[in-house]
């Protein structure tokens, strides 16, 4: 009889213990999950060259709706805020209009080159961005990613006005 109530008492200790390391568990992970977040000061120490639109870009793409658009969503992530991300659907129809409204003066191979590259870190930062999985200095590598993807737009933008503006004639 004793072996009984010895063996049910071992039993009622190891759930009862089992219980406090799963309350630790829990509040451990709510612990990282505050830390995971992402501040506008550590977007801002990321190292990469920025370029932004010249006046003859800004110029040729006044009516391009959705860049402008686009500007203002990398405005809000780079102060820490991902919420951008959180609409799959609403980032498709986005990305659509906006290669469909590409101005005819930037309507090239190699800027349209550039915004499937942008794209693609663009899907890459969602993906990484909705995970609970992701640790943060691989999510601040994928929006550092995803800056220099734009910032290479702009440049390809940029260079493409400006060889249209050499106007050399060949002989």
């Amino acid at each position: 009889m004793t072996i009984k109530r010895l063996s049910i008492l071992c039993l009622f200790f190891i759930i009862l213990s089992c219980k406090k390391t799963t309350d630790n568990n829990q509040a451990s992970a709510e612990i990282e999950i505050i830390d995971e977040e992402i501040t506008e000061s550590e977007i801002s120490k990321l190292n990469y060259t920025e370029f932004t639109l010249d006046s003859k870009t800004q110029t040729a793409i006044k009516s391009w709706t959705e860049y402008y658009q686009l500007q203002d969503h990398i405005t809000n992530i780079k102060k820490g805020d991902l919420s951008f991300f959180n609409d799959n659907e609403s980032i498709e129809s986005f990305l659509k209009k906006f290669k469909e409204t590409i101005p005819a003066k930037v309507d090239t191979p190699a800027i349209l080159a550039r915004i499937t590259a942008f794209e693609t870190k663009l899907y890459k930062l969602q993906s990484l961005s909705n995970l609970n999985t992701t640790k943060k200095p691989e999510l601040l590598k994928t929006i550092k990613e995803f800056l220099e993807a734009f910032s290479n737009l702009n440049l390809q933008m940029n260079k493409k006005l400006e060889i249209d503006s050499h106007n050399i004639q060949k002989p």
